[in-house]
């Protein structure tokens, strides 16, 4: 095996083991452990964050934030990634926004520049739009990496112009529409709740002692299961006209209860919270006629409730 070569499987090794011996390494690699030393060395050299420990438990360590080996990325892959990460740039908030603007200028900068060329002509052809929002969300990776650790956050959100302080366990976090919103369990309602992420007041780890609940098999992919588990729910029925189905095919979050006919008018159907119930009013009233209520009654009659307000606003 040419020194190149070794070096370069090398790297992805240690990568992958993040720790080792230099004896384990030249026996894997068939070389002497003198030579080993040197090929480490190398590695440290050039970058790769490698430190050791001495004792009789020592050995080698890659450092936490560790960099990943060479990846051979053909043309179109790599164009595909660059717009990949081009097309977050309309969210004024990221949650790995330095990162995601160094992975795209070292993309750009590393190409050859035919390849520059082809991308600079394809940025005016090729967009992925989304509502540009003014709001900030300043805690998406804390509320990120409360997700993946389990771990219980204490926040002050501001909703309906008063602001309170809550205990939340985040499941995850995701953008709609331009806007990013984080499902979590909240223990002074009990409940399961999605916030709104550019409402965060404050956002820290909760130092009190809460105790974390076990959402491991809870996450965005099912959290709609869990929340018509955990919540009461009522059974929803709306008759769309096909301008009704499009409106609500916009709405990510009504999946699941939109049914279309072959004549393009549809339906909703399914269970809904009835802590949500005055979400739903407003959404229904925001289709208009293209949409008509048949149940849950407390729905049909918040809904005659608002309207009794908005036409008192105008007499």
């Amino acid at each position: 095996m040419s020194k190149s070569k070794r070096l370069l499987e090398l790297m992805m090794t240690v990568n992958r083991k993040r720790k080792f011996t230099v004896k384990e390494l030249a026996s894997e690699f068939g070389v002497s452990a003198r030579t080993m030393l040197r090929d480490l060395q190398e590695l440290s050299e050039l970058g790769f964050p490698l430190y050791s420990e001495v004792g009789p438990h020592g050995g080698y360590q890659v450092l936490k934030e560790s960099i990943l080996p060479p990846i051979a990325f053909s043309e179109e892959e790599a164009v595909a990634l660059f717009f990949s990460v081009h097309a977050l740039r309309h969210y004024s908030s990221l949650p790995f926004e330095a990162e995601a603007t160094s992975a795209l200028n070292k993309f750009y900068l590393h190409m050859s520049g035919d390849v520059r060329d082809r991308i600079d002509q394809m940025k005016n052809r090729v967009d992925f739009v989304t509502p540009t929002r003014q709001q900030e969300s300043p805690y998406l990776s804390l509320l990120l990496e409360a997700a993946v650790r389990q771990k219980v956050l204490v926040i002050e959100y501001k909703s309906r112009g008063e602001e309170a302080c809550r205990r939340i366990q985040p499941i995850g976090i995701y953008a709609n529409n331009g806007l990013w919103f984080c499902p979590a369990y909240c223990f002074a309602r009990q409940d399961f709740r999605i916030f709104r992420c550019d409402r965060f007041v404050s956002a820290t780890f909760d130092e009190g002692g809460t105790e974390p609940l076990d959402l491991r098999n809870v996450h965005l992919g099912n959290k709609d299961e869990v929340y018509r588990r955990e919540a009461e729910a009522v059974e929803l029925h709306a008759e769309l006209s096909p301008q009704g189905v499009q409106m609500c095919e916009a709405a990510l979050w009504l999946t699941s209860h939109l049914h279309v006919r072959e004549d393009g008018t549809g339906w909703l159907e399914g269970p809904i919270s009835r802590n949500d119930i005055a979400f739903y009013a407003r959404f229904m009233i925001g289709l208009a006629s293209e949409a008509t209520v048949k149940q849950p009654p407390e729905l049909v009659d918040h809904m005659k409730h608002l309207l009794a307000e908005i036409k008192a606003k105008y007499e």
